[in-house]
């Protein structure tokens, strides 16, 4: 996904004006019909932060590509970029069965959808500089770290996403998302349901190639400890991408990769060869393998006209779901995503194919 960035006006006071701290997002009414943006019909959440992105858009899509880049990079505090958005799903019957699934439960999926579309807004929101002149960064999902399940999510009580960024490097930031349910003014540890950090980097919109973001400034101990939990994770996919270019296997990482991968051939090659010596409780990888292939409508556009990340997200986790369900013959219940990576962007006119 590549959420853009722009203003809908020249006076950087009336974008200023249109951002709020702390900012809640609640659905609007369609009194009067949007532009035809790439991207807007996804979801009625997703459509309401296409209604708070809007002033960013218009400058997006007015602005010549041919206009200075951002130079002035500012410091800013993670209260400056926290969104939220809030599903009334206690008091909307339409929304409620918007969500539902056959379990009367929630669809994760969508969730993660939104989910998308609320970093991306995050992510456009920190690297605005307010400068209406300059060409606006080009922003990418690169992956998501750890979705995890804290408890089960109800469709019959009001829900809110929130996030903020909570890390940056030079061209790159971890923006951390959370569920929370129920909705109420003092929030409660318990309250959190799931959790989601969102990394995205920044391309120079003309040149493709990598540009600073602004700097993050974070205030509260919380979000100090935040920023330091974001630096280790940093630091860790640098080294894991050092011991996977290595060519000699000698790292800990890639030793413990190797002697697992092993033992998962050697008893799936008696299983292949001598199925009368395997465990009966055994089965092959490859047999509980489903695949699905769709086409990437118009529709599902992000303002750049590539396919918007948090749709192939909602698609691998059904995928992901179904593969699970066919295979234990129960419903499964979700507890954690350990690692979702955008290694390319994908066209509209494209066929997207997801396997698991």
């Amino acid at each position: 996904m590549e959420p853009g960035s722009g203003a809908d006006s020249g006076d950087p006071a009336s974008a200023n004006a249109k951002v709020k701290r702390d900012m809640v997002v609640n659905l609007p009414h369609q009194e009067k019909p949007f532009s035809l943006w790439p991207g807007k019909y996804h979801s009625p959440v997703t459509a309401a932060l296409w209604h708070a992105r809007s002033s960013f858009v218009e400058r997006a899509r007015n602005l010549a590509m041919d206009g200075p880049a951002q130079s002035n990079l500012l410091s800013k505090t993670p209260e400056e970029n926290r969104t939220s958005v809030v599903y009334n799903f206690a008091s909307d019957k339409t929304l409620r069965e918007e969500y539902r699934n056959p379990w009367n439960s929630i669809r994760i999926g969508k969730l993660l959808e939104d989910l998308d579309a609320l970093a991306g807004t995050i992510a456009v929101k920190h690297c605005s500089d307010s400068d209406h002149t300059t060409r606006p960064l080009l922003l990418v999902t690169a992956s998501v770290d750890k979705i995890s399940m804290k408890k089960r999510l109800r469709v019959d009580v009001d829900l809110q996403l929130a996030g903020a960024v909570a890390w940056v490097g030079r061209s790159s930031m971890e923006i951390r998302m959370e569920v929370i349910q129920p909705v109420r003014e003092t929030m409660d540890k318990d309250d959190v349901a799931l959790i989601a950090n969102f990394t995205f980097v920044a391309r120079d919109w003309k040149t493709q190639k990598a540009a600073p973001v602004n700097f993050l400034v974070p205030q509260t101990e919380e979000e100090k400890q935040l920023f330091a939990m974001g630096n280790a994770r940093d630091a860790h996919r640098k080294k894991l991408r050092m011991e996977s270019s290595s060519s000699n296997g000698s790292s800990p990482f890639l030793k413990q990769y190797n002697d697992r991968l092993t033992q998962v051939l050697r008893e799936g090659r008696v299983l292949c060869e001598m199925p009368a010596l395997a465990d009966r409780n055994s089965i092959l990888m490859r047999d509980t393998r489903l695949e699905n292939a769709i086409i990437c409508q118009p529709q599902q556009r992000n303002m750049h006209g590539r396919i918007f990340g948090g749709f192939l997200m909602r698609r691998a986790f059904e995928i992901a779901f179904s593969t699970a369900y066919v295979f234990g013959g129960i419903r499964p219940l979700f507890l954690e995503v350990d690692h979702v990576d955008f290694r390319r962007p994908s066209t509209w006119s494209n066929h997207g194919f997801m396997l698991k």
